[in-house]
């Protein structure tokens, strides 16, 4: 049996970022062999995937690739900020998004498909997720991602790496970066008032409403006159109307220069925006709260009723 030293475990986590002890047993398993006892771990490390599976993943990153008018933006997610840092992680998410430009996948499925190595993991994207879930040691998966191939010039911007951006336009390249950085600032949910979904537009008409409800509950109870039903109606339409202006990009306020808006910025320097794509990490996912009082409350009864 070989001597299992310290700087043999060291040597092994170092490649491998595993647990100290896991490190230790891999090399008593592989009698002190490097190779073997690495290819051990990577079998162990792999089988947490599926234990990490139901963890959520409300952090990541944002990665964009662009080739001229060719590009892709992908929302990778992890369960802690701390891993959004690792560099085989933002590897990765950046790798995710050149193969979803240059081969067009179908769905995230189809991208996992597609061949790709990294970390001695492969051969395939989706096998070298598994791989990392294992080496990181939390859940990280591909959650949405858009190839945009329309034939319109490409402007993408970066907010660090959780909200990023994609502009289609025809026109200056300046001008197209300026709308990516207000876009990722104040957050537009459609080109124009007309393109806002109806959904959002209903529940905007249901909040005035109750609104006008609530205010004409106010004046009865105060013996002042309610206002007739006419008003009120013009009210609630006033009340959506400012909303939709809000929320359409090319009616905001330029964040550059509050004195036009985006549509009268767009005019000046003679370009035409076709349409943007806006990601935020972890946007709609519920995060997972834990409350520490309550889990060590809940250890200590599990000991006293054990004991």
């Amino acid at each position: 049996m070989a001597a299992i030293t310290a700087s043999m475990v060291a040597e092994l986590r170092g490649k491998t970022d595993a647990p100290m002890m896991e490190c230790k047993r891999a090399l008593t398993e592989a009698d002190g062999d490097m190779a073997k006892a690495e290819e051990l771990l990577r079998v162990k490390l792999g089988s947490k995937a599926g234990k990490a599976a139901a963890r959520i993943t409300a952090e990541g990153v944002v990665a964009a690739y662009m080739d001229g008018p060719i590009g892709a933006m992908i929302e990778v997610n992890c369960e802690t900020d701390f891993v959004t840092k690792n560099d085989s992680f933002l590897a990765i998410a950046n790798a995710a998004a050149s193969l979803i430009a240059k081969h067009a996948p179908a769905d995230v499925a189809a991208l996992g498909s597609l061949e790709y190595s990294q970390d001695g993991f492969g051969p395939t994207l989706e096998d070298v997720r598994k791989g990392l879930i294992g080496k990181i040691g939390e859940n990280m998966t591909f959650r949405r991602f858009k190839r945009f191939a329309s034939g319109t010039k490409l402007a993408s911007y970066l907010h660090g790496t959780r909200i990023g951006v994609v502009v289609e336009f025809d026109g200056d390249e300046v001008a197209a970066k300026d709308v990516a950085m207000h876009v990722a600032a104040m957050k537009p949910v459609a080109l124009t008032s007309a393109d806002v979904p109806a959904d959002l537009v209903e529940r905007e008409r249901s909040v005035a409403a109750a609104k006008a409800a609530e205010d004409a509950t106010v004046a009865t109870a105060a013996g002042k006159p309610v206002q007739s039903a006419e008003i009120v109606a013009k009210r609630i339409d006033g009340g959506v109307q400012k909303y939709l202006k809000e929320v359409s990009l090319f009616n905001q306020p330029f964040v550059k220069n509050d004195k036009q808006t985006v549509e009268q910025m767009l005019k000046a320097a003679s370009t035409s925006v076709k349409g943007f794509t806006l990601y935020v990490v972890g946007e709609g996912i519920e995060k997972k709260v834990d409350d520490f009082a309550a889990e060590v409350a809940a250890q200590v009864a599990a000991a006293k009723g054990a004991a």
